[in-house]
């Protein structure tokens, strides 16, 4: 039993390295590449580079116009996550705290729904609304589109944590005088931490890499965010892969800096979430 227990352990080491090594094989060719000259990147591609030149980062820092890139999806991932969070915050509060109501349960699913249709379906119809409301090449337009469309997940994490939220305290609450809303806020919100920093690192991480919405909502350049600086450089017959890739590395720095110093938030807001929900 040891020894079958042993190759049982060294087989499933070395499938996870092989998997391990899949993965790393695209980013060792991703870095190594933004070091090269075009002609180098062509003729050697998975070989270290001769020196570490850095001109590709400035060229594409440049023809990116990374300050103002960066700044027009800093803002639309920032105010989108910020939005998402109170509306779904309260949204899953309430149907949680009133799940005993048919209508309530009649409305959750009616949000549900939204994860089963990928909005991309309904893209003619959102043109018409932001156009409608005027928002076309504007950064308001952008993030309206993406509180709406990440609600229903959202909802669904936040309406399973709240139910290891225990009532008494809000009942407590409400005996000393506070209201619905002063209740939530001041009780229920503050306890909602876990789930609230699962929920703001997995839509920052699907708003700061979206791409079909910028592309379709915004016209001019000075409104473009990153992924679509990066797009530019996407030609119709070639690409210049080694100016590129530096671009791609500029536009996900900031992403995996951020996820690094959030992930340990994730494993914990789901798992409250799921196992007692």
């Amino acid at each position: 039993m040891k020894r079958k227990a042993i190759l049982s352990n060294t087989a499933k080491y070395i499938v996870m390295s092989c998997i391990a090594l899949i993965v790393l094989i695209p980013i060792y060719y991703l870095i190594v590449t933004t070091f090269k000259s075009s002609t180098e990147a062509a003729v050697s591609p998975m070989s270290l580079p001769s020196a570490l030149d850095f001109s590709g980062y400035k060229e594409a820092f440049t023809a990116m116009q990374y300050p103002r890139a960066f700044r027009n999806t800093f803002i639309i991932t920032l105010t989108s996550v910020v939005g998402l969070i109170i509306v779904a915050s309260m949204c899953g509060y309430v149907l949680n705290r009133k799940s005993k109501y048919k209508i309530t349960n009649a409305v959750f699913l009616l949000i549900l729904s939204g994860i089963m249709f990928p909005y991309q379906m309904s893209i003619l119809g959102l043109y018409k609304v932001i156009q409608g409301f005027h928002l076309m090449n504007s950064l308001a337009g952008v993030i309206l589109i993406d509180i709406a469309i990440n609600i229903p997940f959202a909802t669904f994490l936040i309406k399973s944590f709240v139910t290891t939220i225990p009532i008494e305290l809000e009942e407590a609450a409400r005996i000393d005088g506070a209201g619905t809303f002063r209740t939530f806020w001041t009780i229920t919100f503050p306890l909602m931490k876990p789930i609230i920093a699962t929920v703001a690192i997995l839509n920052t991480l699907t708003i700061w890499n979206d791409f079909i919405g910028p592309l379709y909502f915004l016209q001019s350049r000075e409104k473009d965010v990153i992924l679509q600086e990066v797009y530019r450089n996407i030609g119709q017959f070639s690409t210049d892969w080694s100016s590129l890739f530096p671009m791609m590395v500029l536009g996900v720095l900031p992403l995996v800096l951020f996820y690094v110093f959030m992930q340990r938030y994730i494993i914990g807001g789901v798992m409250s979430g799921s196992v007692k929900g």
